[in-house]
């Protein structure tokens, strides 16, 4: 079977996830220039593609248009007009799936997710690091007969600031930290009155620009925003382009096991990760960091962790395990990547 010359690419969401394959594409299209990528996520994410060479974005209107099996049906014979050869599902789920039965004839590899594997890991069974979800997106391609090496990652240039951006960022003469304190569970969350004593201090020596979503968080972030010097909060006031860009300048990104991580690596930033119920062994953490860079709360203390991959289930006494991780030992580190 002849090499594919364009390659349709399933990844539907969540935002970390989708974030999680720009960096393996532009390895992809780097060391194969050749190659045309046509992605198919939601229009929502269509910023993260934008710099990327030989890589078009198609959106799919799963809540409108492509809802249920007969959008689907009406997506994929839009798909067809623009003649891929292959097609690289990085989600494999149910959407996805039905999406590829429309496409019989077509070169279909799909993401081995490693359930069986995760499932161990859960249970306690093997404590061990696992595949990263950037190398099971590697799989994929690599399996259509394209190699990927990611030991050498590009990035985009960093983003110019408007002058609007520029009113998030207190001093040119001090370092700037992004801070994402949420997460979708509560369980991945470092406690807030923790996270406060992390802001108060850091904002002695660094810019800190506070990033999140949804009312609650907007008026948490707004509150600290009032509290401290040298703190700004970006949550309801940007576009996600915008975000990015204000990404791209930051000198470390702080964030828990969530999508803001995945956000500020794919634009080469440092990035320190808080983590609770989860844990990076599943695969989860964010593309090119060491693994110092990921603070893990204390197994000795609660040692189920990992409870959960995506941080849904956890036993009771854990809700706030991330806690377990002192704030010196956070601001410390912040400290020592970005002197």
């Amino acid at each position: 079977m002849p090499k594919p010359k364009h390659i349709l690419v399933i990844r539907f969401s969540a935002m970390g996830d989708v974030a999680m394959t720009v960096p393996v594409l532009r390895a992809l299209t780097e060391q194969h220039p050749e190659l045309k990528i046509t992605v198919l996520t939601r229009a929502f994410f269509k910023p993260f593609f934008k710099d990327l060479t030989n890589v078009e974005v198609y959106s799919a209107d799963l809540k409108g248009k492509h809802k249920g099996v007969l959008g689907l049906y009406k997506l994929s014979k839009e798909l067809k007009s623009l003649h891929f050869d292959a097609v690289a599902d990085l989600h494999n789920v149910l959407r996805s799936n039905i999406l590829k039965f429309f496409f019989l004839g077509k070169q279909v590899e799909q993401i081995d997710k490693g359930r069986t594997e995760k499932k161990a890991l859960i249970a306690g069974k093997s404590f061990q690091q696992l595949k990263t979800t950037h190398q099971r997106y590697v799989d994929v391609f690599e399996n259509l007969g394209f190699a990927i090496d990611l030991s050498n990652p590009t990035f985009a240039d960093v983003k110019p600031l408007t002058k609007n951006l520029h009113s998030f960022i207190s001093s040119k003469e001090q370092k700037t930290v992004g801070i994402a304190p949420f997460a979708a569970h509560k369980s991945k969350m470092y406690p807030l009155e923790q996270m406060e004593e992390v802001i108060a201090e850091l904002s002695k020596t660094h810019n800190l620009v506070l990033f999140g979503g949804g009312k609650k968080e907007i008026e948490i972030l707004n509150q600290l925003e009032g509290k401290y010097e040298n703190v700004h909060s970006v949550a309801g006031k940007l576009k996600l382009e915008e975000e990015l860009a204000l990404i791209s300048n930051l000198d470390v990104m702080l964030s828990m096991d969530s999508g803001n991580a995945h956000l500020a690596a794919m634009l080469g930033k440092k990035v320190v990760t808080i983590w609770g119920v989860t844990h990076p062994f599943a695969g989860f953490a964010p593309f090119n960091q060491p693994l110092e860079y990921a603070l893990v709360a204390d197994r000795n203390k609660f040692p189920l962790i990992p409870t959960s991959v995506y941080g849904n289930k956890f036993p009771e006494g854990y809700e706030s395990v991330a806690g377990s991780i002192p704030s010196n030992k956070i601001i410390e580190k912040i400290r020592s990547i970005d002197s």
